[in-house]
């Protein structure tokens, strides 16, 4: 498998309207061999789900900033494996819930929920590059020995 070989959807869930998170995601993950197909906002399930399966794609990034996150996420796994993508992964990040909530509290949640990983706004992009080609890598039980990890703090 090549750098090239990493493909993912992106989007931002539901009626959150931020755009610019996801050029600056799309921005460092592309450089870093990751081909990523961004939707843009306001984007449903069912939308991210069609693009996956239309681009072959290894996961999907859903992103929400606006703090309903757990209302526009909630089913996303069961929709997943009716659409037939049961193993895809799911990367979900942002401000996912309104209020002050504990971070640990919230990742639980959206693990709960059939999230893979689960990061705040302050992620490093770069972990989270590493993280998915790793997660990509082991769903495909492939070997990992292309990806660099001395620069990779723990993270999601």
């Amino acid at each position: 498998m090549g750098e090239a070989d990493f493909r993912v959807i992106l989007g931002v869930i539901g009626a959150d309207c931020h755009a610019v998170g996801n050029k600056i995601i799309k921005s460092v993950l592309e450089p870093l061999g990751i081909n990523v197909v961004n939707l843009g906002v306001m984007v449903s399930q069912d939308e991210f789900i069609d693009a996956a399966i239309e681009t072959g794609a290894d996961a999907i990034l859903v992103s929400s900033i606006y703090g309903h996150g757990e209302i526009d996420c909630a089913g996303f796994r069961g929709r997943c494996i009716e659409r037939g993508l049961p193993d895809i992964l799911l990367y979900v990040g942002g401000n996912l819930v309104i209020g002050k909530v504990d971070f640990s509290d919230v990742e639980n949640l959206f693990k709960t929920m059939g999230f893979d990983r689960v990061f705040p706004p302050s992620v490093d992009l770069h972990v989270v590059a590493a993280l998915l080609k790793t997660d990509i890598l082991q769903r495909e039980g492939r070997r990992q020995e292309i990806i660099d990890y001395s620069d990779v703090r723990r993270a999601g």
